[in-house]
């Protein structure tokens, strides 16, 4: 079965990086594996935007990991990211290619004002680590509203969809 070498890229939240681990293997044909890799975000710094930028990024991650055959890599971080076109992004993948990064910045309901919910925070998480490990598998933006493939704008949105694939994109993956 392939890999997924699963890197934080940030100290995260203890209990995070498994229950992401366990969703993921889950729902895809993978085996996931913890990778601790000599990435540093601060390269892609944006000090104009106070961003980080998340196609160098996802650049970087997939340079100093050099995955085989079949493998792929997931770096989750804490900084908040951007493309240029857009204001933030969850996460960006290689579609069909073996990288996917994704942040947690604004999966935190603190970001909002809200109060810390750790519960909530995980299954966000779980979420979008799916829908950018999709995008690897070469999957597109689902219309089906409770699909993990479903595009999100907003974490209202993260909230809506389910950490799984529907029938459809789950027999594209295989």
């Amino acid at each position: 079965m392939p890999r997924l070498l699963l890197s934080p890229l940030s100290a995260l939240d203890r209990g995070l990086i498994p229950a992401v681990a366990e969703g993921i293997e889950a729902v895809l044909p993978l085996t996931v594996e913890l990778a601790t890799l000599p990435v540093d975000p601060e390269e892609v710094w944006d000090e104009e935007r106070g961003q980080y930028h998340s196609t160098p990024l996802l650049d970087l991650l997939v340079k100093t990991a050099g995955p085989g055959e079949g493998d792929r890599i997931l770096g989750v971080t804490e900084g908040d990211l951007f493309i240029p076109i857009l204001t933030f992004v969850f996460g960006e993948a290689q579609v069909g290619g073996p990288g996917a990064v994704f942040s947690l910045a604004r999966l935190r309901p603190t970001f909002y004002g809200l109060p810390p919910d750790p519960s909530l925070l995980i299954e966000r998480a779980v979420k979008e680590a799916l829908h950018e490990v999709g995008h690897t598998f070469g999957l597109v933006h689902c219309r089906n509203p409770d699909c993990a493939m479903r595009a999100s704008t907003n974490a209202g949105e993260v909230d809506l969809k389910r950490a799984t694939l529907c029938s459809e994109c789950a027999r594209l993956v295989g």
